[in-house]
């Protein structure tokens, strides 16, 4: 299978528009000082600076919000990162945000025009921008941290608030380069889907098994029922874990088999390089990466990960004032009333490792 960032849609930044970038980034970084960056008051300088930002990149960044793309993604290149970088965090955790500030904030400001930046208290202890680097003895792991294929997946696509939006920035690529991140949508395939595929796939019979970092309930770890396609027939939505995802009848079984099979061959891909930003369309795309060597030397592949919502109100019953970190999905899901007796449930057998 051949894939290439070809159909990906592509803004290069200019020199000059790269050094105004930078520039803004270094006043963020001034103006937040030790602030915590998962606070509003945060975010709003964010937002404020943000505003200056190239013309020509928040007019991509708008237009993507509002139409995405037929790829789902949105690849910005010569991005400002910081000119000395600390070595790949061997757990996965930057110790603290501003010995990458400029990343950071490149990252912040470019995401705040997708909407409002948010995090999961669950995941990389709450922060808004996450590290995701491989590490020792997870490489077979599906997860963040692991160095083998990383299977299509909706982001936190179990959750209630799963993110309209994400963004990956490459601070340091593989050794090999070979680390493929992999991006597709279903409106490019739709018409290859049979009709009863389409039919089964627009109905509420998939669960899908919370990442373990969620996963604190138990037998119960599950997302409700969950239809994998929604919206405009044209324009479908899609939401799909090849992995975490479980089929609740066999004909469920088999339309999500078709799917993947379909979606496959006609993927994207793009080896992310230093300075490099992937925006996913969360709602529209699924994502994934190759298998690549880690050598766990301090020089690995690391990338940036940062989320936002296009409506940040629907989520203020579970967060608390002033912050963009929202409650654990125990506390969210406490008061969830439990499925009927009659509907089948999966078997849950085994543990989800975080993305």
């Amino acid at each position: 299978m051949e894939l290439d960032a070809g159909d990906l849609d592509e803004v290069t930044l200019t020199h000059d528009e790269a050094v105004l970038m930078r520039s803004l980034c270094a006043e963020v970084v001034e103006a937040l000082g030790e602030a915590d960056l998962s606070t509003q008051a945060a975010m709003t300088t964010v937002e404020l600076i943000g505003c200056r930002l190239p013309e020509r990149l928040v007019a991509a960044l708008v237009s993507f919000r509002c139409n995405s793309s037929s790829s789902g993604s949105l690849l910005v290149r010569n991005v400002p990162v910081d000119e000395r970088l600390p070595a790949t965090p061997a757990d996965g955790y930057l110790p603290d945000w501003r010995s990458v500030g400029i990343a950071t904030a490149a990252q912040l400001m470019a995401m705040s025009h997708l909407g409002d930046i948010i995090g999961y208290a669950d995941e990389k202890h709450g922060r808004v921008v996450q590290d995701v680097a491989p590490i020792a003895g997870a490489e077979n792991q599906q997860e963040n941290s692991g160095s083998a294929y990383l299977e299509l997946h909706t982001e936190n696509g179990f959750h209630p608030y799963k993110p309209d939006f994400l963004s990956l920035l490459c601070l340091r690529p593989d050794h090999d380069r070979s680390g493929r991140t992999l991006t597709g949508t279903v409106k490019r395939v739709h018409p290859r889907l049979s009709k009863s595929c389409v039919a089964t796939l627009r109905q509420p019979l998939f669960r899908i098994q919370f990442s373990s970092s969620f996963a604190q309930l138990g037998s119960s770890g599950y997302s409700e029922p969950v239809a994998v396609l929604a919206g405009p027939v044209d324009d479908p939505e899609l939401t799909a874990d090849f992995h975490a995802m479980e089929p609740m009848t066999d004909q469920a079984r088999q339309a999500l088999d078709e799917l993947e099979a379909v979606l496959t061959p006609s993927l994207d891909s793009v080896v992310l390089d230093t300075g490099n930003l992937l925006v996913v369309d969360n709602w529209r795309a699924v994502h994934g990466r190759s298998s690549f060597t880690a050598r766990h030397d301090g020089t690995d592949r690391w990338l940036r990960r940062c989320f936002a919502v296009a409506d940040l109100r629907r989520s203020r019953g579970v967060r608390l004032a002033g912050s963009r970190v929202l409650a654990p999905l125990t506390t969210i899901l406490a008061d969830r009333p439990t499925a009927p007796a009659s509907m089948p449930l999966p078997d849950v057998t085994h543990s989800v490792s975080p993305r």
